[in-house]
C-alpha cells in the first residue's frame, strides 16, 4: 500500500490531491498536514511513500520543510512533489535545487499529476 503525505494549508487542495490520487485506482493511505511543522511530525512517526508539498503555508513553508528533510539521510530518496501556485522559473529552480523530486503548478491538471505520480512510483519500487 502506498502511504502519501499531503501538505497544504488548504483543505480543498488536500482533497483535490487525495481525490486525484484515488482516481488512479492505487491502494493508498493518506496523512494530511496544514504546514511544514505538522508534516515533519507526521513524517517522523510514519513510513511515507511520497509527499505532495505546497510552497506557501503559515509557520513552516514548503521550501523550509524540503530543505530540512533533505538534510536527513533517512529521507534523501523520499519522493517529494511540490504542488504549488508558484509558477516562476526561479521558483521551480529553487525547489528542484532544494531537493524537490518534481514540480506541479496549481491549478492541478489531473493528467499531468497522474503521469508524474506514476513515474515516481515506478522509480520508487
Amino acid at each position: 500500500m502506498v502511504r502519501i503525505l499531503v501538505v497544504d494549508d488548504s483543505i480543498i487542495m488536500r482533497n483535490i490531491v487525495k481525490n486525484t490520487f484515488a482516481e488512479m485506482k492505487i491502494s493508498f493511505q493518506c496523512l494530511e498536514a496544514a504546514d511544514g511543522k505538522q508534516a515533519f511530525r507526521l513524517l517522523e512517526n510514519n513510513s511515507v511513500t511520497i509527499v505532495f508539498l505546497d510552497w506557501n503555508m503559515p509557520g513552516m513553508d514548503g521550501i523550509e520543510f524540503l530543505k530540512m528533510v533533505r538534510t536527513m539521510p533517512q529521507y534523501k530518496d523520499l519522493p517529494i512533489i511540490m504542488v504549488t501556485s508558484e509558477r516562476g522559473k526561479f521558483s521551480v529552480i529553487e525547489a528542484l535545487q532544494s531537493g524537490a523530486t518534481d514540480y506541479i503548478v496549481k491549478p492541478v491538471n489531473a493528467k499531468v499529476f497522474k503521469e508524474k505520480v506514476q513515474e515516481i512510483l515506478v522509480l520508487a519500487r
